[in-house]
């Protein structure tokens, strides 16, 4: 379903524009047509032509007696007819108007008329001296659509004016228009005047240049969006109108020819353009109307070349204006009702474009009329409307896009707040059961953490306490060992049950923390033996992988060699400190004992005490090793900052 919920509003405006400017234009005309008691209206003239080899500057003075032509009566509005030698190269048509007896104001005078019409030049006489004129060479492009507007300068020793003298020079093949002129002050006939010049030619300018703005503003929508040829079309039209309708802005002088094929070629270019458009809207080929269109627009544009105006088989391009005109209406009209009946059922906006190409072509008719002199000079060109009924139609269409394109957004904007309504509740309810699953898991993950850490003690209350225990009691059952020996095992039963519950106090990854657990409990049994300890510990990186069991390996490790010390070293002194080495920490323990052979006591036939101590260190992926001389002996454990398939803490 299309969403147009302003149609309305914009055809309202639409008809509101077009009947203000039917009210201008009634207004203009009943303004014209009423006698002014200020003002003498001049409808009554003399004319005769005359012949010349080239345009040629007007003299300064000029008698109208001494014309050697004869002078023929003419009522004003009127189309005078070429007269004259044909052969001559240029004519020149004499207007003689009088003013003697009739009625005149005190100070400048100003003459005014709707139209002189004249593919050439104008001069204007005030009793035979010259005090106007309009292009001194050359011919004058813009005289159908600028009204005339001449402000005669009084001076104190002027005789009254008894005589206007119009000098127009042109080509045989082209008719003159004089439209009744006006005479009195320019305060009375100013308002006349600037009427006609807004409603036919700045009006008119105004719409085209808005139009053409919009299609370049249509222009840059295409080139960021190419696969939408709309927009270019609307930039063509925009730009094609444009240039159809130069004859109402330009006023610089330009070469007529170039001038006059542009803007009428332009026609045919407008009606092409339209019929694309048409033909995009409603969807059907219509391939035999495209190639005639695009070829009666070709073969005319080619053929109105000035370069062709050499040839005597091609008239000027000024005199195929009126063919061209008709032949433009005709194809125009074929356009619309082709494209009407094309869209009747399939588009609107066809419709609409149709309808707005029909009432272009009826507002054209008038100026092929004009242009034929079929109509008075005085009439209206309302083809320099058609810009404003092209600029409402498709600015009319662009608005319902527009606000289509809008009404799209907010829908589907709408689908998509109900979308993501439903996927919060989804997710919600998935959330809840996630969270139902991720408590159920750390449930389980606790249950069996509390298991594997129960076999651990386990484990490690059989392998170490047990097998003290099972010594201690075999030797008291076989009697061969002395009650301090027993005393000795049962201590490091002792020492051993102590590690283990150490090893479950956090130390949050901190081994500084841990040694300083260690040395809490040997402090006491040192000071006991008489060795004296040097705690030399540096603060040194958590190790994030230090968990219970990597806890109570290194525990046994720093046990198992301060016990060594004791029992065979006869050392008085133990150093203990650490130090960041390469990847990892290290743990020295340094005695001044007498110290061992290491190759041996690590040989076969040795204990089993150092080899648990290597065993427990790549247990946590590290190593150990000694160093032992007369003077002493130094134990090494590294330590990894980072064990095989865990990170690196942060930090």
């Amino acid at each position: 379903m299309k969403y147009r919920p302003s149609s309305l509003f914009a055809n309202a405006v639409f008809v509101l524009s077009v009947a203000l400017l039917v009210a201008l234009g009634a207004w203009y005309l009943a303004e014209d047509a009423q006698p002014s008691s200020a003002s003498l209206h001049l409808t009554q003239a003399e004319w005769q032509v005359s012949n010349a080899p080239e345009y040629s500057a007007p003299p300064l003075t000029v008698d109208s007696k001494t014309l050697a032509g004869s002078w023929q009566q003419a009522g004003l509005p009127q189309a005078l007819p070429a007269a004259g030698d044909a052969a001559g190269a240029i004519q020149t048509t004499w207007v003689r108007l009088s003013t003697q007896g009739q009625p005149q104001a005190s100070g400048p005078l100003a003459l005014y008329g709707a139209r002189i019409k004249v593919e050439g030049t104008v001069a204007v006489y005030a009793n035979g001296r010259l005090v106007h004129r309009v292009q001194p060479q050359g011919q004058l492009w813009n005289s159908l659509f600028t009204p005339f507007w001449l402000v005669l300068d009084k001076r104190a020793d002027d005789a009254p004016l008894t005589e206007i003298l119009l000098r127009l020079e042109h080509s045989p093949s082209t008719r003159v228009g004089v439209s009744s002129l006006w005479l009195g002050p320019p305060e009375a006939l100013r308002g006349r005047y600037y009427a006609r010049q807004w409603l036919q030619r700045e009006l008119p300018a105004t719409l085209s240049a808005a139009f053409l703005v919009v299609g370049i503003f249509a222009l840059f929508v295409w080139i960021k969006r190419r696969q939408e040829t709309d927009y270019l079309l609307f930039f063509n039209l925009a730009a094609v109108s444009f240039a159809g309708h130069l004859h109402y802005y330009v006023g610089l002088p330009i070469i007529v020819d170039w001038f006059a094929w542009l803007t009428s070629n332009a026609l045919f270019w407008l009606v092409t353009v339209l019929h694309l458009f048409l033909r995009q809207l409603h969807g059907r080929p219509l391939t035999w109307l495209t190639r005639a269109v695009v070829g009666v627009t070709v073969l005319v544009s080619v053929l109105t070349l000035p370069a062709l105006a050499v040839l005597p088989v091609f008239p000027s391009t000024s005199a195929l204006v009126p063919m061209m005109y008709a032949v433009v209406v005709l194809m125009a009209a074929t356009v619309c009702l082709v494209g009407g009946v094309s869209a009747w059922r399939r588009s609107s906006e066809g419709r609409m474009l149709a309808l707005g190409l029909g009432v272009c072509t009826l507002l054209g008719v008038p100026d092929w009329l004009l242009h034929n002199n079929v109509i008075s000079p005085e009439g209206w060109f309302l083809g320099a409307y058609t810009n404003a009924v092209t600029f409402a139609m498709f600015g009319s269409l662009m608005y319902y896009r527009y606000v289509s394109a809008i009404g799209k957004v907010e829908q589907l904007n709408a689908s998509l707040s109900q979308l993501n309504a439903g996927l919060e509740l989804r997710l919600k309810a998935r959330e809840t059961e996630l969270e139902i699953s991720y408590q159920r898991l750390r449930e389980a993950e606790t249950r069996q953490t509390i298991s594997d850490e129960r076999q651990r003690l386990m484990q490690d209350m059989h392998d170490g306490l047990g097998s003290y225990l099972i010594s201690a009691i075999r030797s008291v059952e076989r009697g061969d060992m002395s009650d301090l020996k027993v005393s000795q095992i049962l201590k490091d039963c002792l020492d051993d049950l102590k590690l283990t519950i150490d090893s479950m106090e956090p130390v949050e990854a901190d081994l500084l923390l841990l040694l300083a657990t260690l040395r809490f409990r040997l402090e006491p049994r040192l000071e006991g033996t008489g060795v004296a300890l040097l705690w030399e510990v540096k603060e040194l990186p958590t190790l994030a992988w230090l968990d219970p069991s990597s806890a109570l390996h290194i525990l046994r490790i720093v046990q198992e060699t301060i016990a060594n010390i004791l029992r065979h070293t006869r050392a008085s002194e133990i150093r203990v400190s650490t130090a960041l080495a390469s990847t990892g920490v290290q743990v020295t323990i340094e005695d001044n004992g007498q110290g061992f052979d290491v190759d041996k006591a690590l040989g076969a036939a040795a204990g089993r005490g150092l080899h648990n101590q290597q065993r427990r260190a790549q247990a946590v992926d590290g190593n150990v090793s000694w160093k032992s001389g007369p003077a002493g002996t130094q134990f090494m454990l590294w330590l990894p900052l980072k064990r095989v398939g865990q990170p690196f803490p942060a930090g």
